[in-house]
């Protein structure tokens, strides 16, 4: 974790372990679900992040590693180093294309067509998603880092925030994935306020933070 602020956030977007009975840890794949397992967040560079997640999951494998979710002003302060002049990791007002992980368009249109009207819930979180080469490991888009040395905060999975869920039953994620960055937001400020804290699909990941102790 690096000390943003009062709070230490994780460099990395989150994998996850599940843990078993008595504490023992094994591995999971990043690109399965977690429904039904007790798992851990973890935060290290070079490994698949886990996506297929929801908030209410990702909350619990953050509070298993003694951690919790970001609130949005870890978030934002995090993703752009506390200047309000800069909507991107790497400074400024202006994209960059290929410094971040995004802009390479839905993995559903390959798999699943053209027409998202016909698209379903399951088919949103099939394990073949993030395998087509969307989806890379954390840390390997080098210039898509703060000035606090946090990696891909856009692009790459979007991340799921503390905020509680709004009067209709919305929580919000931030930072976009690798799909698009750009159409809720630019970059630091892209936020999804469309789901509930239970929705999870091959974009939705998360990282941790911690109060600075």
């Amino acid at each position: 974790m690096t000390q943003v602020g009062s709070s230490c956030v994780d460099r990395y977007e989150a994998y996850v372990v599940e843990v078993l009975p008595g504490g023992r840890e094994r591995p999971h794949s990043p690109y399965e679900g977690v429904q039904g397992l007790e798992v851990r967040a973890k935060s290290a560079k070079g490994v698949i992040p886990q996506g297929y997640i929801s908030q209410v999951q990702a909350a619990g494998a953050c509070a298993n590693a003694g951690k919790r979710l970001c609130t949005e002003t870890e978030f934002r302060t995090a993703c752009s180093g506390g200047d309000p002049a800069n909507d991107y990791p790497y400074g400024g007002r202006v994209r960059m294309a290929g410094y971040c992980n995004e802009g390479k368009g839905s993995s559903m249109v390959r798999f699943f067509g053209n027409d998202a009207s016909l698209w379903t819930y399951e088919e949103f979180n099939d394990p073949r998603l993030n395998q087509g080469g969307g989806l890379a490991p954390t840390g390997s888009y080098e210039k898509c880092v703060s000035p606090f040395g946090v990696h891909d905060c856009v692009g790459n999975l979007h991340e799921w925030g503390a905020d509680a869920a709004d009067e209709s039953g919305r929580a919000r994620f931030r930072g976009g994935f690798y799909g698009d960055a750009e159409v809720n937001g630019h970059g630091c400020h892209y936020v999804t306020r469309a789901h509930g804290p239970t929705y999870h699909d091959y974009s939705t990941g998360f990282r941790c933070c911690a109060d600075a102790r």
